[in-house]
C-alpha cells in the first residue's frame, strides 16, 4: 500500500526587527494551526520570488511595507494533511505600522519572550535558537556586516 505524500507548498515568513524585538502575529482560527502565533508571511505565489510574495503577504495581512534583508533559516516540515517549505527572511518595516487585520493579535517580543507563545512544529528550531540572542537587532547587525 502506498503512503500518502502531500505536495509542498513553498511559504515565506518574516523575521521583522524594530528596537530589539521581533514582530508576530496570531493565526486567525478556522485556519490551518489557527490561534498559534507565527511570524507574518504567506505562501509564493505562481510567478513570485519569495521576497516579493514576503512583501504582498504583509501588506495584505498587517498592512505595512517590509524590505527583506536575507535569507536566515529554511525548514521543511510534514504536518498530517500537508507538507512545507518554509523560508525565513530578516528585514525592517518600510513604510506603515503593522496591525492586526486577518490575525487575531500582533507582538513585538524579546528573544526571551518567544517561549511564552505557542508556535507551530516547523517553527521550533528557529524559535530555540532566536530565544539564544541578546536582542533581535543581532539580525539586523548581520544582515549589514
Amino acid at each position: 500500500m502506498a503512503t500518502f505524500k502531500p505536495e509542498t507548498i513553498d511559504v515565506v515568513a518574516a523575521l521583522t526587527v524594530r528596537d530589539g524585538r521581533l514582530l508576530i502575529a496570531q493565526r486567525p482560527p478556522g485556519k490551518h494551526l489557527g490561534g498559534l502565533w507565527e511570524f507574518p508571511g504567506g505562501k509564493i505565489e505562481p510567478g513570485e520570488s519569495p521576497e516579493q510574495a514576503l512583501i504582498r503577504e504583509l501588506l495584505e495581512e498587517l498592512d505595512f511595507t517590509f524590505e527583506p534583508s536575507r535569507l536566515v533559516h529554511t525548514v521543511t516540515h510534514d504536518y498530517p494533511d500537508r507538507s512545507i517549505r518554509l523560508r525565513f527572511f530578516s528585514g525592517t518595516v518600510v513604510a506603515g505600522e503593522p496591525r492586526a487585520m486577518e490575525q487575531n493579535n500582533v507582538a513585538w517580543v524579546m528573544p526571551r519572550g518567544l517561549h511564552q507563545y505557542q508556535f507551530p512544529p516547523a517553527d521550533a528550531q528557529l524559535i530555540d535558537w532566536l530565544s539564544g540572542m541578546e536582542d533581535f537587532d543581532e539580525l539586523i547587525r548581520q544582515d549589514r556586516d
